[in-house]
Protein backbone atom coordinates (compact mmCIF):
# COMPACT_ATOMS: atom_id res chain seq x y z
CA UNK A 1 0.00 0.00 0.00
CA UNK A 2 1.48 3.58 -0.73
CA UNK A 3 1.68 6.30 1.24
CA UNK A 4 -1.55 8.16 -0.61
CA UNK A 5 -3.76 5.35 -0.02
CA UNK A 6 -2.62 4.65 3.79
CA UNK A 7 -5.27 3.67 6.70
CA UNK A 8 -5.05 6.68 9.29
CA UNK A 9 -2.80 5.69 12.67
CA UNK A 10 -4.52 4.49 15.74
CA UNK A 11 -3.11 8.04 17.28
CA UNK A 12 -5.52 9.81 14.67
CA UNK A 13 -8.99 10.26 16.29
CA UNK A 14 -11.75 8.81 13.87
CA UNK A 15 -14.25 11.16 15.58
CA UNK A 16 -16.59 12.79 13.18
CA UNK A 17 -16.95 16.23 12.99
CA UNK A 18 -20.42 17.87 12.28
CA UNK A 19 -22.29 20.91 11.08
CA UNK A 20 -25.86 21.61 10.53
CA UNK A 21 -27.44 23.74 7.76
CA UNK A 22 -31.24 24.34 6.34
CA UNK A 23 -32.30 23.58 3.55
CA UNK A 24 -33.38 26.90 1.42
CA UNK A 25 -35.54 27.36 -1.62
CA UNK A 26 -32.58 27.25 -3.99
CA UNK A 27 -31.66 24.31 -3.28
CA UNK A 28 -34.47 22.59 -4.51
CA UNK A 29 -35.85 21.29 -7.47
CA UNK A 30 -38.59 21.57 -9.45
CA UNK A 31 -40.22 18.43 -7.36
CA UNK A 32 -39.25 20.11 -4.42
CA UNK A 33 -36.50 18.26 -3.02
CA UNK A 34 -33.13 18.95 -2.51
CA UNK A 35 -31.36 18.82 -6.65
CA UNK A 36 -29.10 15.56 -5.91
CA UNK A 37 -25.61 17.80 -6.83
CA UNK A 38 -26.46 19.96 -3.99
CA UNK A 39 -25.14 17.28 -1.39
CA UNK A 40 -21.60 17.51 -2.52
CA UNK A 41 -22.12 21.50 -1.97
CA UNK A 42 -23.76 20.71 1.46
CA UNK A 43 -20.63 18.14 1.58
CA UNK A 44 -18.00 20.90 0.69
CA UNK A 45 -19.11 23.47 3.26
CA UNK A 46 -19.15 21.00 6.10
CA UNK A 47 -15.38 20.08 4.93
CA UNK A 48 -14.70 23.96 5.10
CA UNK A 49 -16.15 23.85 8.70
CA UNK A 50 -14.28 21.27 9.79
CA UNK A 51 -10.73 22.41 8.17
CA UNK A 52 -12.00 25.99 10.18
CA UNK A 53 -12.45 23.91 13.10
CA UNK A 54 -8.70 22.87 13.14
CA UNK A 55 -8.00 26.38 12.74
CA UNK A 56 -7.16 26.22 9.34
CA UNK A 57 -8.13 28.99 6.36
CA UNK A 58 -8.12 27.79 3.12
CA UNK A 59 -7.24 31.32 1.94
CA UNK A 60 -3.96 31.77 4.45
CA UNK A 61 -3.24 28.25 3.32
CA UNK A 62 -2.90 29.41 -0.26
CA UNK A 63 -1.14 32.35 0.60
CA UNK A 64 1.12 31.22 3.26
CA UNK A 65 1.97 27.90 1.99
CA UNK A 66 1.21 28.04 -1.87
CA UNK A 67 -1.09 25.20 -1.68
CA UNK A 68 -5.01 24.75 -1.47
CA UNK A 69 -6.94 21.40 -2.02
CA UNK A 70 -8.74 20.51 -5.00
CA UNK A 71 -11.40 17.69 -5.33
CA UNK A 72 -10.14 14.51 -6.87
CA UNK A 73 -12.77 12.25 -6.90
CA UNK A 74 -16.23 11.53 -5.62
CA UNK A 75 -18.84 9.21 -4.78
CA UNK A 76 -22.50 9.61 -3.40
CA UNK A 77 -24.96 7.15 -2.59
CA UNK A 78 -28.67 8.64 -1.88
CA UNK A 79 -30.82 6.93 0.14
CA UNK A 80 -33.79 9.24 1.35
CA UNK A 81 -34.82 12.95 -0.24
CA UNK A 82 -34.58 15.99 1.70
CA UNK A 83 -37.07 19.13 1.61
CA UNK A 84 -37.60 22.64 1.80
CA UNK A 85 -36.46 23.87 5.11
CA UNK A 86 -35.54 20.60 6.47
CA UNK A 87 -32.22 20.63 8.94
CA UNK A 88 -29.85 18.59 7.80
CA UNK A 89 -26.95 17.34 10.14
CA UNK A 90 -23.33 17.06 7.96
CA UNK A 91 -21.17 14.77 9.16
CA UNK A 92 -17.13 14.73 8.22
CA UNK A 93 -14.69 12.12 8.89
CA UNK A 94 -11.20 11.81 7.81
CA UNK A 95 -11.01 7.81 6.33
CA UNK A 96 -7.23 7.99 4.52
CA UNK A 97 -4.32 10.26 5.13
CA UNK A 98 -1.51 10.32 2.21
CA UNK A 99 1.29 12.59 1.90
CA UNK A 100 -0.64 14.72 -0.66
CA UNK A 101 -4.61 13.69 -0.22
CA UNK A 102 -7.22 13.33 2.26
CA UNK A 103 -10.42 10.75 1.89
CA UNK A 104 -13.49 11.79 3.57
CA UNK A 105 -16.51 9.67 4.36
CA UNK A 106 -19.42 12.28 4.81
CA UNK A 107 -22.85 11.76 5.92
CA UNK A 108 -25.94 13.92 5.38
CA UNK A 109 -28.84 13.62 8.41
CA UNK A 110 -32.14 14.79 8.17
CA UNK A 111 -33.00 16.16 11.88
CA UNK A 112 -36.04 16.00 13.39
CA UNK A 113 -37.91 15.93 16.85
CA UNK A 114 -38.01 12.38 16.81
CA UNK A 115 -34.52 11.16 15.92
CA UNK A 116 -32.05 11.58 12.52
CA UNK A 117 -32.51 9.80 8.89
CA UNK A 118 -30.01 8.68 6.90
CA UNK A 119 -30.02 10.79 3.00
CA UNK A 120 -26.87 10.47 1.54
CA UNK A 121 -23.12 9.43 2.12
CA UNK A 122 -20.35 9.56 0.35
CA UNK A 123 -16.98 9.45 0.32
CA UNK A 124 -14.55 12.73 -1.03
CA UNK A 125 -10.94 12.70 -2.16
CA UNK A 126 -9.23 15.81 -2.07
CA UNK A 127 -5.81 16.33 -3.01
CA UNK A 128 -3.41 19.03 -1.93
CA UNK A 129 -2.01 21.32 -5.72
CA UNK A 130 0.32 23.76 -6.07
CA UNK A 131 -1.30 26.92 -6.39
CA UNK A 132 0.25 28.09 -9.43
CA UNK A 133 1.19 24.50 -11.16
CA UNK A 134 -1.95 22.53 -9.64
CA UNK A 135 0.70 19.76 -9.74
CA UNK A 136 0.37 17.30 -6.47
CA UNK A 137 2.14 19.16 -3.75
CA UNK A 138 3.18 17.48 0.03
CA UNK A 139 0.33 18.69 2.96
CA UNK A 140 2.41 20.90 4.85
CA UNK A 141 3.52 19.29 8.08
CA UNK A 142 1.38 21.51 10.44
CA UNK A 143 -1.67 20.93 8.38
CA UNK A 144 -0.89 17.53 8.68
CA UNK A 145 -0.36 17.58 12.72
CA UNK A 146 -3.87 19.55 12.98
CA UNK A 147 -5.53 16.80 10.60
CA UNK A 148 -4.65 14.01 13.39
CA UNK A 149 -5.34 16.24 16.47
Amino acid sequence: MNAANQRLPDSIPQSEFSWTIRVYYEDTDAGGVVFYANYLKFFERARTEWLRAAGIGQQALSESDGVMFVVKSTSVDYHAPAKLDDELKLTVAVERLGRASVQFFQKAWKVTASGSMLLAEGRIKVGCVGCDSFRPSAIPQDILNRIRE
